[in-house]
């Protein structure tokens, strides 16, 4: 490899700009520069060395300091202020090389200072230094470049975190995602975007990094909440790496998953309600009986469950049609769903004409006031019935049980006493309500034990 190429790119020769007033010194130099094998162009003077190095960017300046008219150091300056040229690295060179000379010379911007008269090998050896400190920076600086352009053209968002929580910086993605201008997160904590209890589950992880880096797992991928600016909580999955340099910092890789979500929430809330009444199916209400009932067992309360039959309705849709029938079916869906207003309370349809509400902490006589407002309700709606012998309007019979449950009771006995007390509210004339106590048959058994 030539010296000319020595520390610098390996794509092209390196180049000189030589600026000395003396013709015999700027020849010396010219020849010296060549040998090394590197591209030379020469000035005489401050404004044709400012004009050259506009025009031809070259990789390092040998600049003279005293020169008639414009001297080195306003020619150093003049080029530190021109955007083209500021990058451009000068070697000064002068017979004035007290402390003050050498001093503003670096001050004005130079990188480094040859005392006259010039020992060439020294110059070479200078020369070389600075281009391949050129060469790293600049590679350096690409380097960085090229990052910058990836991470500000990144999909997903970033974030740099500091260990205290405080975001360092965001990328353009992480902003559109989360609603804020450029720079304005930085400065910021993590608490500002997720809830308490997941900051504080990061935070412990920060300071668990800090202290032994070695032994911290990777906290890897989770889906969190993170507020949109606007309060709008966004679902994401989250992926945090550490990462030590001066400090210990953590780079957070944002996924939007929140169409994903809400697609995924679509499909299971479509997998848990009937088609038509569009209130919960019989799937979901096996699902929530149970849950709530080992909640009821763990806390010894009351389970009331109410069964309810539309009257007459085959002659319904014989008369009327089955599109009316469905009609039918939703308004009355509807208004048994109003009346499950609390979270343990849930209504479904069962089957056909068949209905199924479940109430949580609710004693008998309590489930007996909701059924009966059920029944009122709907034969409020005063949907015509013209072949019903029970009423001239749609009418339900309703049936209910209670039950205190055990560990060892089976959900199907209340079921059992639901479906009996429906029994004899359509035995006794339809269009009302009866009830039946489900007793737990475990508590039972086991007193008959005990006193046997």
């Amino acid at each position: 490899m030539s010296p000319g190429s020595v520390g610098h790119s390996q794509r092209r020769v390196a180049a000189i700009l030589i600026v000395d007033d003396a013709p015999a010194n700027l020849e010396l130099l010219r020849k010296l520069m060549s040998e090394q094998g590197y591209q030379t162009y020469v000035a005489t003077s401050g404004e044709r060395a400012l004009a050259i190095a506009q025009r031809a960017h070259p990789d390092l300046i040998l600049l003279d300091v005293l020169m008639p008219d414009m001297d080195g150091i306003e020619t150093c300056r003049r080029l530190k202020q021109h955007p083209l040229t500021q990058r451009i690295p000068v070697i000064f060179m002068s017979a004035k090389t007290e402390t003050e000379d050498v001093v503003a010379g670096f001050d004005c911007g130079a990188v480094d200072y040859i005392g006259k008269p010039l020992r060439m090998a020294e110059v070479c050896a200078r020369v070389r230094a600075q281009l391949q400190i050129r060469s790293n920076n600049e590679t350096q600086q690409e380097q960085a470049e090229r990052l910058r352009t990836i991470v500000n053209n990144m999909a997903e968002g970033l974030l740099i975190i500091e260990a205290d929580g405080r975001i360092q910086y965001t990328n353009p993605a992480c902003d559109q995602y989360l609603g804020y201008r450029e720079n304005e997160l930085a400065g910021r904590s993590i608490a500002e975007l997720l809830s308490p209890l997941v900051t504080q589950e990061y935070l412990d992880y920060f300071a668990m990094y800090a202290a032994n880096p070695e032994t911290a797992h990777n906290h890897g991928t989770r889906e969190v909440a993170i507020r949109h600016r606007n309060g709008e909580a966004l679902s994401m999955d989250l992926t945090l790496t550490p990462m030590y340099l001066r400090q210990p910092l953590y780079i957070g890789l944002l996924h939007d998953i929140t169409h994903h979500k809400q697609s995924e929430d679509a499909l299971q809330r479509a997998a848990y309600l009937d088609p038509l009444t569009k209130i919960a199916n019989r799937r979901h209400f096996d699902s929530f009986l149970e849950k709530e009932w080992q909640r009821a067992v763990r806390g010894g309360s009351a389970l009331s469950l109410v069964v309810l039959d539309v009257d007459h309705f085959k002659l319904y849709n014989d008369s009327l049609g089955h599109p009316a029938g469905d009609s039918c079916l939703q308004q009355v869906a509807q208004a048994i769903d109003s009346h499950a207003a609390r979270p343990g309370d849930l209504a479904a349809r069962y089957g056909g004409e068949e209905f199924v509400l479940l109430f949580a902490d609710t004693d008998a006589g309590n489930a007996m006031l909701l059924a009966e407002a059920i029944r009122t309700h709907i034969e409020a709606l005063q949907l015509p019935h013209p072949r019903s012998s029970t009423s001239p309007w749609i009418t339900v019979s309703i049936g209910v049980a209670t039950i205190e449950p055990h560990q060892l009771d089976d959900r199907k006995a209340l079921f059992v006493a639901a479906d009996r007390a429906l029994y004899a509210a359509k035995e006794g004339g339809r269009n009302q309500v009866r009830a039946m106590q489900s007793g737990s048959t475990a508590w039972e058994t086991v007193k008959a034990l005990v006193l046997r």
